[in-house]
């Protein structure tokens, strides 16, 4: 026992001279030791732990076990360094928030920040001192079960998801004694794997990577995450957790990134099943000799890290920067002075702000994708209503994939919220089992929908149905749901169909057919009071799709910033054979049945006078737009006003559009603003023929609208950077 350190574990362990003589004392073994992570249910973890052959564990919340292994690895331990603690807090720990493609729905970066500062405190006093989030991997395949953990399609609006996150992870303490560490992740390019299977294959081109899956990382970096966690999937054939040119050239070197790089699950290992490694010896080396500091899971370094140094197959000196990053990270999170987390005897998890706020963002990330004839909103005291599908009283479901600590005890369903606001409790049957074809509610679902003035229709898929390795082949809604959807619509009552998933699904019959539709997605513990209050007008839904819904699984992936190609399908196309050929489907329109921006208001905006107040400038110049939005509606609302921008002629082709920035603005009934937009002309660049990013002078269209196939357009220019002048 080293005697030197109190019980607390303070220490003076501060400066860059103290680990550079911290790192001078240990062997080789302690320094696999560091890079070494294991899950809590290792069978002898104290004994690792006691001869510095552990530097973190995964996935353990249980803060008086935390606070035994930490005590033996400062106090037992040679070198006295205490552990990183690491779980996957998604969306919430013990307070669960909507999923996260639901929170970037209410396109409300404050409102994700505290959320995240939320979550991370809970954590942060159960003793997690890293968290493995947030998921910014840009994706465009609903099919792929993770696009529940990420912020969606668009690569603008997801690096300020990533930026939104990271500062509220980071900013959470514990009356200063310690803080928590954010993990983007997966670096990269992990959302673009093939038919949306994960773990699956990448193969895109560098442009690609650079333009669209690296921008979020680089806001992350930005706003200083102190790690980040490697992906599973390979690119062009080299997997990520062996890609020098990913970890070390543009990780490292462009990207000036100082923090840990930590592998996902068992991922060195993995190498293996890849085909890139004969044996773990071999997975080790190509994973160090790429840059990855920490191995998760796989014994991959310290069982042979220390055998490759000493055989000089791999520099001492890659071992001694990951050990170093690795040291100084804990040092960050205030772990070297206090490693003791004390338990809480309460942890304030039900406080009324952190309900308040899961209700509010839940109420935030519904999207009202259709409300014919105005059906919506019902009024409180709205009689014979029937609530009729499988999610009705569900509650588990609601949390959603990844529900870290939070309990189904703690979740509002909609039966419970449509009963707190409504004068009188809706009746209720399930109608049919999300998966189950067999049910033996489904003739009394249609009896109790004969007698209503009004069904809501409660469907989607389960908890189960999405999150890693929950891809889906056919997007529709599962076992009889369909079937029951149809046969209410038969009855000619007026109907609304909440959709709770975590994913868009296929619905074309659904969207064609029903009058009122509300993407309500996985929700989180408020979710049931949410999704009342939005359908009774308790709060007017202001959510924007961060993802297209597609007609069709064939049209996948579907996605607004597209190519034109050379026959584009809203051109006159190239007339071949006596016809106009364009890039077209013959069965379906190209577009998505919904696109990204779309959500409905209780109210109406109207945009007016669109104004470029720089109708040419350089590219060392901001872009200045103004436009009029009212609130023409008898409601006061919150709309989203979003401009995007597409370089008419470039270098390298050109998205149609890009997202380039966003307001969201609050108007009463009759409320006129001006908004003023300032976009770097310095972002509407890409990565020309030579992988150099630049803003190409020429001319440039502008929209600015209340979604990605609406707005009024302008036009602007950039122009070349004089020449000085010269006599």
């Amino acid at each position: 026992m080293n005697n030197s350190r109190s019980q607390s574990g303070e220490n003076t362990l501060r400066n860059d001279k103290q680990i550079d003589d911290l790192l001078a004392k240990m062997t080789l073994e302690e320094k696999a030791g560091q890079m070494n992570q294991v899950g809590s249910s290792k069978s002898d973890i104290t004994d690792l732990i006691k001869t510095g052959r552990i530097g973190s564990i995964l996935s353990i919340k249980d803060v008086k076990k935390i606070n035994h292994f930490q005590q033996i690895a400062v106090q037992q331990s040679r070198l006295g360094i205490p552990l990183l603690i690491g779980n996957d807090v998604i969306h919430g720990y013990q307070t669960l928030f909507p999923i996260p493609l639901a929170q970037a729905c209410s396109w409300n970066l404050e409102l994700v920040e505290k959320a995240a500062r939320i979550a991370a405190t809970e954590a942060l006093r159960e003793g997690t001192s890293w968290i493995y989030a947030p998921m910014i991997d840009i994706a465009r395949d609903p099919r792929w079960g993770r696009v529940a953990e990420g912020a969606g399609e668009d690569v603008f609006l997801a690096g300020q998801i990533a930026r939104a996150n990271v500062r509220g992870t980071q900013r959470a303490e514990d009356a200063g004694k310690h803080k928590v560490a954010a993990c983007p992740k997966h670096f990269v390019a992990y959302g673009a794997a093939e038919a949306g299977k994960d773990y699956n294959t990448v193969d895109i081109s560098e442009r690609t990577l650079r333009d669209i899956y690296l921008p979020p990382f680089q806001a992350a970096f930005a706003e200083g995450a102190y790690s980040v966690m490697v992906s599973f999937n390979e690119i062009a054939g080299i997997p990520s957790t062996a890609n020098r040119f990913l970890l070390r050239t543009i990780l490292r070197d462009e990207l000036g990134f100082t923090g840990v790089a930590i592998s996902d699950y068992y991922a060195i290992g993995e190498l293996l099943a890849h085909g890139l490694a004969s044996d773990m010896r071999e997975a080790a080396l190509k994973s160090i000799q790429a840059g990855i500091d920490i191995d998760m899971v796989s014994d991959a370094y310290i069982d042979y890290l220390p055998e490759l140094v000493r055989s000089g197959a791999v520099d001492e000196k890659l071992v001694d920067e990951a050990v170093r990053r690795i040291l100084v990270l804990k040092q960050k999170l205030g772990l070297f002075e206090n490693f003791h987390m004390e338990p809480a005897a309460e942890i304030s998890t039900d406080t009324k702000e952190y309900r308040e706020t899961a209700l509010q963002l839940a109420c935030e990330s519904i999207v009202l994708l259709k409300n014919e004839g105005a059906l919506l909103p019902l009024r409180p005291d709205q009689k014979k209503v029937a609530l009729i599908g499988p999610l009705g009283k569900d509650k588990a479901s609601l949390l959603g994939c990844w529900k870290c600590s939070g309990s189904a005890d703690r979740v509002e369903s909609l039966y419970e919220g449509l009963s707190a606001v409504m004068t009188s409790e809706p009746e209720f049957v399930e109608g049919c089992h999300v998966l189950n074809k067999e049910s033996a509610s489904f003739k009394q679902a249609i009896a109790i929908a004969k007698k209503a003035e009004v069904i809501i229709l409660a469907i989607g898929e389960t908890d189960a149905m999405s999150g890693e390795a929950h891809s889906r082949a056919h997007l529709g809604l599962p076992g009889r749901q369909q079937e029951l959807v149809e046969a209410i619509h038969a009855l000619g009552k007026p109907v609304i169909a909440v959709l709770m998933s975590g994913r868009p699904l296929v619905t074309p019959w659904i969207a064609e057919h029903i009058p009122a539709i509300i993407q309500a997605w996985h929700g989180g513990d408020r979710a049931g009071r949410a999704i009342a209050e939005i359908l009774c007008g308790r709060a007017n839904p202001s959510g924007k799709l961060v993802l297209s819904i597609p007609r069709s699984e064939g049209q996948i992936p579907v996605y607004y910033a597209h190519k034109n190609t050379g026959r584009p399908a809203t051109g006159k196309g190239t007339t071949q054979f006596e016809e106009p050929f364009r890039s077209n489907y013959l069965d379906i329109p190209n577009s998505p049945q919904f696109p990204f921006g779309h959500g409905l208001s209780y109210t109406t905006f109207a945009y007016n006078d669109l104004e470029i107040k720089t109708p040419s400038l350089t590219a060392v110049e901001n872009l200045i737009v103004t436009v009029h939005l009212s609130n023409t509606g008898a409601r006061p609302g919150i709309e989203t006003a979003q401009l995007y921008v597409q370089d008419l002629v470039g270098n390298i082709t050109r998205p149609v559009k890009e997202l380039k920035a966003f307001q969201r603005v609050a108007l009463s009934p009759g409320e006129q603003k001006t908004i003023r937009f300032e976009v770097p002309a310095s972002t509407l660049g890409f990565h020309d023929i030579q992988m150099r990013y630049q803003t190409e002078p020429g001319d440039f269209k502008v929209w600015v609208g209340p979604n990605s196939a609406e707005g009024l357009e302008e036009k602007f220019t950039i122009m070349a950077k004089r020449a000085a002048f010269q006599i």
